[in-house]
């Protein structure tokens, strides 16, 4: 009745509107008003509508243009909103259409604008998909997919990791799950279940949904229902128990801005539901109480109060006075015809076949360029669609709604705070504590899951690796049939679950076949528990990159690595080159050539001065090489003359020391200690020479060996321990393997009981290690991970391994620390650099010297014009001769030395000359006080005046007998 009143009213008022059009002063734009009029929302949008035209006139009262409405029925469904919209475009020949109510009714709508060229505004039709479609349809309104982020934000506040999206099979209801999950998928959170909800469900269908959602983890619901659906759904929902404390309710825009029409028993039902609605501040503009003071009352009498106003009637006020604003700047440029007159090309029996609209392509044009600020705020279309806005987040409290938060894209979400100067805070999880009341009236910040109560127990697959009892195993009674598992991963696996601050119900399930094998690899358990046919797993079961695509893991509870396990073999140290062995060949090398070069520095620094250093070139050649080594055991018996020669001597001497040192402790090591050896200490020289590897069957470890450049061909697995073992020990057989590849924690256990025969050697290659499996996205896997780490600080983890004796595994076999080490050159490189550079110093020294001292006999030579081949001769001569020039009581200590006898010498004065062509002279150069002392027994012969020679010569005729005797000074 109250209906039917109201439809007489706004006929009468849509009468009115079009007598005032009727004045031939001004022009008409007839505008078509398509809405669901047997809906509160429906006749409420309707009455805004003409509030809002008779606002605009009467603040407009000079326009040349009006707007004509006429409005029609759409009655909730499709088919009669298009049949509205055929009549009205082809009947009425409107310059526009406001409307449809629903998305699902837009779609025909729309391309009946697109072809009559007439613009489809719509503020109520929320949904992303509509708009691409066509250029002529514009939504005035917030669409669904600008409220996404702030429904994302909700989530990840409260750290809820696992959401249920409930939407309607509609239009409306699927345009905005694609939004929805990619922002969910952007803050880390999982879908668990998507649950479509036909429009025309029925209670059994719904309570069939409820109760399957019921069952799950997850008790986070995100609803995205039409208000009639809603209502029910929830009805339904508190009806089971599922709005009471633990569940979370998330309701998007759409019903959340309905919710002050809704049924009080509905309303009751729906206390602690959060909703997301887009923030439109109240301003002088918005007064809702105006909306009330109409003639609309009367036929409306149960209205609720004024600042129940809803969006939707909002944005049909503004939608009203932007269609006006471009009706006004297009009339006054185009006040002809609104059609084009086609009337002899319709065809009448076509029923699709419209009249093109001239002013509606330029109405529309006006329309997504006009703004202006309106009572939702700043009028502004962009692509079509209502320029999006901040969103405030409400929380459904006793017969209304509460402001708890507002979300921002810059500022993201921002908690209100009651009674303070700054309204609003940053956002915690701890900050909504008392400002939210959750369902069942708790102000506890539910979890977002819960172990289902009516659901099933944990199903917690176990894979058991034979032949390592301690870590897992399985018992089954042969009688009974019951099947008990225990070791080290179980007691783990229990001691966390007893930990959790909450009772989770588990059975463990053995992974096997019917015929009690192994159901498959551990890549085949991961995948089973992706495919949620069990809800965890536990056992040796490595952290590895592919498997984390699939399943999450927790924080690994034992050690992970791959260590390489050999047979022991040992050092023969027997050979006939085991002498060699204590040194490396770079050392050897390097030690060879510092000896060789220190008895070159030191024959350089005594050739001339020490009678020990002369002789033929043999002398001087075995010289070389005999001093350096003769210091080995200190044997040299030269006296050295030249203090840099002694310096050099003496810094080998302590190389020699060192080295000879080094070499016997290590050569009597080998010779008396039996040392451990790898068969080949490298995977590259494994893989080149194309030895055999084993690993256990169906380990990622399999994989790793591969990844390493290991043909299949060369990969052995097996399952138990004992058949590794004898492959390890098969030697050279063709089912031997040379080294087997397994995870840390069994290589301890095997060792622990094999330790005399096999070893570790190599590097232990890095992996993570063992976790529990748990599926993608479950909320147990952080609390669990939680207390693995807490019973891994207060040391049960220890008591746990020491009670199923794995946490020290003792070996009573041969110390496999002793290694086989040669000495390398990285130990000497210092000593080496130092004796170096004091040999090359004072070899410069030595070398500067001689030159400084004879350069004038140098510079004779170089002067000459012989060959070069002949100056470097002449100056290996002078080098040759002996340096006499010495103080004579180092002269003296030389037992070499002998003065010449005194018939065959003659002191030749500095006025007389010798004769260059007496090959029978040979001249010295002696100091003049050595000759001086012996002046008296010194004979000079009588010498031809042909060359002059200084007062510092002596010239001896020598003969073949008196050679013994005399000074040689031709010592080669």
């Amino acid at each position: 009745m109250i209906i039917s009143f109201h439809s007489i009213l706004v006929s009468f008022a849509l009468c009115c509107s079009s007598a005032l059009g009727g004045n031939s002063s001004v022009i008409n734009f007839q505008v078509g008003v398509i809405l669901d009029l047997d809906t509160q929302l429906g006749h409420r949008a309707l009455d805004c509508l003409m509030i809002a035209r008779s606002d605009f006139y009467s603040r407009h009262p000079n326009y040349t243009t009006r707007l004509v409405l006429h409005a029609r029925d759409s009655k909730g469904n499709a088919i009669d909103a298009a049949a509205s919209g055929l009549q009205l475009l082809k009947d009425i020949k409107v310059d526009a259409v406001i409307g449809p109510q629903k998305s699902s009714q837009a779609n025909f709508l729309m391309n009946l604008g697109e072809r009559a060229q007439v613009p489809i505004v719509s503020f109520s039709a929320t949904s992303p998909s509509l708009q691409p479609r066509t250029n002529f349809f514009v939504q005035t309104a917030q669409t669904d997919d600008t409220e996404v982020g702030a429904i994302a934000a909700i989530v990840k506040a409260f750290q809820w990791n696992q959401v249920v999206i409930i939407y309607e099979d509609s239009e409306y209801g699927n345009g905005i799950v694609h939004y929805l999950s990619n922002a969910l998928q952007d803050i880390n959170a999982r879908v668990a279940y998507k649950s479509l909800i036909p429009v025309s469900a029925h209670e059994d269908f719904i309570l069939k949904e409820l109760y399957k959602m019921m069952t799950m983890q997850t008790r986070v619901f995100l609803v995205h229902l039409s208000y009639s659906l809603g209502a029910k759904f929830f009805l339904k929902a508190k009806a089971i128990g599922m709005m009471s404390e633990g569940y979370v309710w998330i309701i998007t825009s759409g019903l959340m801005d309905l919710l002050s029409s809704m049924n009080l028993h509905v309303v009751e039902a729906m206390q602690g539901v959060l909703g997301v609605k887009p923030l439109i501040r109240k301003t002088s503009n918005l007064d809702p109480l105006r909306l009330q003071k109409t003639i609309f009352d009367l036929a409306n009498p149960g209205y609720k109060p004024a600042d129940t106003v809803s969006n939707f009637e909002v944005w049909a006020y503004d939608t009203m006075w932007a269609l006006a604003m471009a009706a006004e700047q297009v009339g006054t440029h185009y006040p002809e015809a609104s059609y084009l007159d086609t009337t002899a090309d319709l065809n009448f029996s076509d029923l699709f076949n419209l009249p093109i609209s001239k002013r509606g392509p330029k109405l529309l044009k006006a329309i997504l360029t006009t703004r202006f600020k309106g009572l939702s705020g700043m009028f502004h279309l962009v692509d079509g669609k209502l320029y999006p806005t901040s969103y405030k987040i409400l929380n459904v409290v006793g017969n209304g709604e509460k402001e708890v938060a507002v979300w921002t894209q810059s500022n993201g979400l921002k908690s209100v705070r009651r009674n303070t100067v700054d309204k609003f805070n940053s956002t915690k999880k701890e900050d909504f504590s008392s400002s939210i009341m959750w369902p069942g009236k708790s102000r506890v910040i539910p979890r977002g899951w819960e172990v289902p109560v009516r659901g099933k127990k944990l199903r917690v697959a176990v894979a058991v690796r034979p032949g390592f009892e301690e870590y897992l195993n399985v018992m089954k009674d042969s009688r009974t049939g019951a099947v008990h598992f225990g070791g080290y991963y179980i007691e783990v696996f229990k001691s966390v679950m007893a930990a959790l601050p909450y009772a989770v119900p588990y059975d463990f399930f053995h992974f096997e076949k019917p015929d009690g094998s192994c159901a498959g690899s551990y890549d085949d358990l991961i995948n089973q528990v992706f495919l949620q046919n069990y809800d965890a797993a536990i056992g040796d079961i490595t952290i590895t990159g592919n498997r984390s695509n699939y399943v999450d893991f927790t924080l690994p509870f034992a050690e992970g690595g791959v260590v390489r396990i050999v047979p022991i073999t040992y050092e023969d140290d027997n050979g006939m080159w085991t002498f060699l062995k204590p040194m490396k060949k770079e050392l050897w090398l390097t030690s060879i050539a510092f000896f060789f070069a220190t008895g070159l520095a030191v024959w350089i620094l005594e050739h001339r001065t020490s009678s020990a250093f002369r002789g033929p070139p043999s002398h001087h050649l075995g010289m070389i090489f005999y001093f350096p080594f003769s210091t080995l055991v200190f044997a040299h018996r030269e006296r050295m003359v030249s203090n840099l020669a002694r310096l050099v001597v003496v810094v080998w001497m302590f190389v020699v020391l060192i080295l000879n040192s080094t070499y016997t402790a290590s050569l009597s090591s080998r010779l008396t200690v039996q040392r451990l050896r790898p068969a080949i200490a490298d995977v590259k020289e494994l893989i080149r020479k194309g030895h055999s590897v084993g690993c256990y069957q169906g380990s990622f470890v399999c994989d790793t060996l591969r990844g390493m450049g290991f043909k299949d061909s060369k990969i052995k697995m097996y399952s138990l321990p004992e058949d590794y073992k004898e492959a390890l020990s098969y030697g050279s057989k063709s089912d031997s393997i040379s080294a087997f590849f397994d995870v840390v924690p069994y290589s301890k256990l095997f060792l622990s009981k094999y330790c005399d025969k096999y070893t570790i050697v190599g590097p232990t290659y890095r992996t993570d290690g063992f976790a529990f499996v748990f599926p993608k996205g479950s909320p147990l896997v952080a609390d669990v991970s939680r207390e693995v780490i807490k019973l891994t600080e207060i040391g049960e983890m220890l008591d746990i391994q020491r009670e199923w004796s794995i946490s020290d595994p003792t070996c009573n076999g041969p110390d496999t620390t002793v290694t086989s080490v040669s000495v390398s050159l990285q130990s000497f490189k210092g000593l080496f650099a130092i004796t170096g550079a004091i040999t090359s110093s004072c070899v410069l020294i030595f070398i500067a010297s001689y030159v400084y001292k004879n350069r004038s006999s140098l510079q004779q030579i170089l002067n000459s014009r012989t060959t070069v081949w002949s100056k470097i001769k002449e100056i290996g001569t002078h080098f040759d001769q002996r340096d006499l020039s010495i103080h004579p009581t180092i002269m003296e200590r030389d037992p070499k030395f002998k003065y010449p006898k005194p018939e065959v010498a003659e002191i030749v004065s500095s006025s007389e000359s010798v004769h260059s062509s007496n090959t029978n002279l040979t001249v010295l150069s002696l100091p003049m006080n050595i000759l001086s002392t012996q002046s008296n027994n010194v004979a000079v012969p009588n010498i031809p005046t042909d060359s002059t020679f200084s007062n510092s010569a002596v010239v001896l005729p020598v003969s073949e007998e008196e050679s013994n005797t005399a000074i040689d000074a031709s010592d080669s």
